[in-house]
């Protein structure tokens, strides 16, 4: 066997194979990881229906605590702050409060891991703060409690729907 080497005299690669050596490309970069992406258009529907339907829970929970129960919301007039709040001026701050947790879910989707269970928390801890707030005032036992339901409703409301709207508004592509 002589005259036989290792090397292909032909073209100048080892072993048998006339097949020219390629040195490896870079590969591209790689595709962002998949993932949820964020429907801002759908979130914000949501996030303006969801206000429109604080607004009528305040004052659906308003005529029936005040208007049903009896139940004097919002101590009396001269007792604090709390007591010159009217149905009007509830149902709007609700509806306030409902964009503002639709921007507070929108700020978390983009930025946060896991925005499901920070805006849970958030959401359940404002809430705490609300329906804890009459019962920092000197109204009556029943005010106090007549409108901490109506702020545990409209939490509850705001939190549950706003939920719902971010899993629909979160997309997997």
């Amino acid at each position: 066997m002589e005259g036989k080497s290792d090397v292909d005299s032909r073209n100048g690669s080892y072993g048998r194979s006339n097949t020219p050596y390629r040195i490896p490309q870079p590969s591209p970069e790689p595709p962002p990881p998949a993932g949820p992406r964020l429907d801002a258009g759908r979130l914000w529907a949501g996030g303006v229906m969801t206000a429109v339907v604080a607004a009528l829970t305040a004052v659906v929970a308003l005529l029936l605590v005040r208007g049903v129960l009896g139940i004097a919301v919002f101590a009396p007039e001269g007792d604090g702050a709390m007591g010159n709040a009217t149905t009007g001026a509830l149902a709007g701050s609700a509806a306030v409060a409902a964009l503002a947790a639709t921007a507070l879910l929108h700020l978390l989707m983009v930025a946060s891991p896991r925005p499901d269970r920070f805006f849970i928390w958030i959401i359940t801890l404002a809430t705490a703060v609300l329906v804890l707030l009459p019962f920092t005032t000197g109204a009556s036992l029943s005010a106090k409690c007549g409108t901490a339901a109506v702020y545990l409703l409209i939490g509850i409301a705001i939190g549950t729907l706003l939920s719902s709207v971010a899993r629909s508004a979160a997309r997997s592509d």
